[in-house]
């Protein structure tokens, strides 16, 4: 949301919880429940909105991040009933109000090994949207079932909905962590050695809410670069030999691959992880 706010965009963050940022207002509210989704879409943001006369409008674009995030906070039907409920709620009344544009945050977990039992092999290299997803994990499935529900809905009213396949998100003050995920490669498997900076994450979604006429979208968000000492052929070759790799990976490009975000959406990232490293060695900003 700084990234949007930076950018131009008035935002509201409608959560259980307050943002964390002095400029964006937040109504409390539960995303699974339609009525207060509705509500939220045609409200004004703050007091501010009352002087115009006018009563508040849909808003013009959504941004769905709201979900339990991960396995083993919530007993496993209370996170797929949050996050699948959640993301009808918002879809449907984004999509009755006539709202031109829906970002989702689906997930890298769709991919089936973040949150398998033991140790599960990738089907193939790299990591791309057309891959067969096969999670055995509730909140893996709830991302399934979410990109599904998008699809139907952007058929039927003809609008876009973009789901977003998060890897890893590493913030700005994580980059310290990295040293000790090259030197431990199986510690990295279940992210398919691959990382979203936070920062290049709000660009990601920033491209969505500007490309328009794509209809239903899935566009894994993804840094360049794997998180490894090799060039990634040589280091998947080493660590998943029996992994099939169905096209020439080329250089260290990390493979759950965002060559669609950067050919489609024009995403170039601003965060690599090994420039981000020398940054902190140095003791310099970003």
């Amino acid at each position: 949301m700084p990234w949007l706010h930076d950018a131009g965009y008035q935002i509201l963050n409608f959560d259980l919880h307050p943002f964390a940022h002095p400029a964006i207002p937040t109504l409390i509210g539960d995303v699974t429940d339609g009525a207060q989704v509705f509500n939220a879409m045609t409200t004004h943001f703050s007091r501010e909105g009352l002087k115009s006369g006018a009563a508040p409008g849909p808003v013009d674009a959504v941004v769905h991040f709201a979900a339990i995030p991960r396995i083993l906070i919530a007993p496993d039907n209370e996170t797929f009933r949050v996050n699948v409920m959640g993301t009808y709620a918002v879809i449907e009344a984004a999509m009755k109000l006539g709202i031109r544009k829906v970002v989702i945050a689906s997930s890298e977990t769709t991919y089936g090994v973040c949150f398998a039992e033991g140790d599960k092999d990738f089907h193939s290299f790299p990591l791309e949207e057309d891959y067969a997803t096969d999670p055995m994990d509730s909140y893996g499935l709830s991302k399934v079932v979410n990109e599904q529900t998008a699809r139907a809905f952007a058929a039927r009213f003809g609008r876009d909905i973009y789901a977003l396949r998060i890897g890893n998100v590493i913030e700005p003050h994580e980059y310290g962590r990295f040293p000790g995920f090259v030197a431990d490669p199986p510690s990295r498997k279940r992210n398919a050695w691959s990382y979203i900076d936070a920062r290049d994450l709000g660009q990601i979604v920033h491209l969505c809410l500007q490309k328009d006429g794509l209809g239903f979208q899935v566009f894994n968000a993804a840094n360049d670069t794997i998180t490894a000492d090799q060039p990634t052929a040589e280091f998947l070759a080493r660590c998943c030999p029996g992994v099939p790799v169905t096209r020439k990976l080329v250089g260290d490009e990390a493979p759950l691959s965002n060559r669609k975000a950067r050919e489609v959406l024009g995403f170039k990232e601003r965060h690599n992880w090994r420039e981000e490293l020398k940054r902190l060695d140095t003791g310099q900003a970003t």
